[in-house]
């Protein structure tokens, strides 16, 4: 049993402060009757709440696609630049939300924000081979001996060295790159190895979960079911 305001606010629906409002207005019913209290405790799987007449479908997480836009943080909150959070649109707000995995400032691309904590470590463990798939433009050549030691795990200059990754060369200055972790700037630093620097980059899919094409930039939506499996079962 839950209370009232706590599930309200949990579905986006605002504040504490909002939702008293709502609930002040008589705008919130459970199972036809006016809730008159924001203290009153229900269980929310087994009751029906309405907002305004409509019917409240509450979720315990949410799961969100987003093609994030370069000059953006990949953080819950900063108090100096703009996050993936600050961006969502007002529907999908709701509290606890976190990018599930990091891109950097500067890059693009398929960006998973929620607030189920179990889901997110699955994404991200790297025994769990979740691969995330990035296209990259250089400054210089590539060059196909970069395929194998990309294959073997590349090594940092301080000696730290990464898992296996995958990479495809798609002309002479741009490169298709898969990897299962996430250490700061991993792909950047990988080709920083051999001389190149990254002058774009842009996560397309993870695991078997592929970035929206109908998703403009800086737009985002909630996964389907289906999508939220096909990030384990790979391509």
């Amino acid at each position: 049993m839950e209370r009232i305001d706590k599930i309200l606010a949990s579905q986006g629906l605002g504040s504490r402060r909002d939702v008293h409002k709502l609930i002040k207005q008589k705008a919130v019913t459970v199972d036809g009757e006016i809730v008159l209290k924001p203290e009153l405790k229900i269980d929310p799987e087994k009751s029906e709440i309405r907002v305004n007449g409509n019917t409240l479908s509450v979720k315990k997480y949410i799961y969100i696609m987003m093609n994030k836009p370069a000059g953006v943080l990949s953080a819950s909150n900063d108090e100096r630049e703009k996050t993936v959070i600050d961006i969502l649109p007002p529907e999908l707000r709701r509290k606890n939300l976190f990018p599930a995995g990091r891109l950097d400032k500067d890059t693009e691309g398929l960006t998973i924000i929620t607030d189920d904590g179990d889901f997110a470590h699955k994404i991200l463990s790297p025994k769990n081979h979740v691969y995330k798939r990035y296209y990259a433009e250089l400054d210089s050549e590539l060059s196909e001996d970069m395929i194998s030691a990309f294959k073997e795990g590349v090594v940092f200059n301080d000696g730290t060295k990464c898992l296996p990754a995958a990479l495809e060369i798609r002309d002479k200055h741009s490169a298709y790159v898969e990897i299962c972790e996430g250490k700061y700037h991993q792909v950047k630093k990988m080709f920083a190895v051999f001389g190149l620097k990254v002058k774009y980059l842009k996560r397309l899919s993870i695991g078997g979960l592929e970035l929206d094409s109908n998703l403009h930039i800086g737009e985002s939506r909630e996964l389907t079911n289906l999508e939220k499996r096909t990030i384990f079962i790979g391509k």
